[in-house]
C-alpha cells in the first residue's frame, strides 16, 4: 500500500475501529482487530495498531499522578499509537512531542490525538542518533524489546539524563530492560493483547 498519509489515514479510519483503552476508559484509540487487514499497510509488523503493557502502565501512571507532567514539555519516545503522549496531554502537559520510526504510526498518532481531543505539537521520526530534545520529561514505553534497539535507546537516554531531562520508563520486564539503571515507582496489572500481565513504571538513571 502507498505511504501517502491521506491514504493511510483513510485506511485506518475505515478498518481500525475506535476502541476504549483497557483500564483507561476515558481514552480511545484506533485499534486493529482480526478483520482489519492492517498487515496490508506494510511488510513490517504494525505494532502501533495495538496497545502494549508498558505503554498502558505508563499512561495509567501519568493520569493517576498528573503533577508529573502538568505544565511540562514532554517527549514520547517510540510512541506507537500515541497512547502515552495522549495521556500526558490529558494530564496537563504544556507541550507534547511524539517520536516514532514507523511512518504509518505517525499518521495513526495524529488520528488518535484528534479522537481524544488533545494536541501533539510535533510527530517526528527516529531521534536516538540526534541531539537531546529540548524538553523536561522523556516518556519511554515498550522500547526495550530487542538487544540492538535497547543499546541504541540506552545511549540516547544516558545523554538525555546528562542534559538534565527526567526519564520515565514503562515495561513489563522484557529481557533487554536495563534493570540496573531503573528504580521501580509503581506496578500495574494491564491487559496486553487481551492477556492480563503486570508492567512497571520506572525512573531511569544513567550508569
Amino acid at each position: 500500500m502507498t505511504d501517502d498519509a491521506a491514504a493511510v489515514a483513510a485506511f485506518i479510519q475505515a478498518r481500525l475501529p475506535v476502541t476504549p483503552v483497557p483500564g483507561l476508559p476515558q481514552l480511545c484509540l484506533h485499534k486493529a482487530d482480526p478483520a482489519s487487514g492492517v498487515g496490508r499497510l506494510a511488510d513490517t509488523a504494525p505494532y502501533w495498531a495495538y496497545w502494549w503493557a508498558g505503554g498502558l502502565a505508563l499512561a495509567r501512571h501519568l493520569l493517576a499522578h498528573p503533577h508529573l507532567v502538568a505544565g511540562r514539555r514532554v517527549f514520547d519516545l517510540g510512541a506507537g499509537s500515541g497512547l502515552v503522549g495522549i495521556a500526558a496531554a490529558r494530564a496537563g502537559a504544556a507541550i507534547v512531542t511524539a517520536s516514532e520510526i514507523d511512518v504509518h504510526a505517525r499518521t495513526a498518532i495524529g488520528l488518535n490525538a484528534a479522537l481524544n481531543q488533545v494536541a501533539i505539537a510535533a510527530i517526528v521520526g527516529d531521534c536516538t542518533a540526534g541531539p537531546v530534545p529540548d524538553v523536561d520529561l522523556l516518556l519511554v514505553g515498550d522500547v526495550f524489546y530487542a538487544p540492538d534497539v535497547a543499546a541504541r535507546v540506552i545511549d540516547f537516554l544516558d545523554r538525555c539524563v546528562a542534559a538534565g531531562v527526567e526519564v520515565l520508563v514503562g515495561d513489563p520486564g522484557r529481557a533487554p530492560l536495563p534493570l540496573e539503571r531503573l528504580t521501580l515507582l509503581a506496578s500495574y496489572e494491564v491487559a496486553e493483547a487481551g492477556t492480563a500481565r503486570r508492567a512497571g513504571v520506572f525512573a531511569y538513571r544513567a550508569a
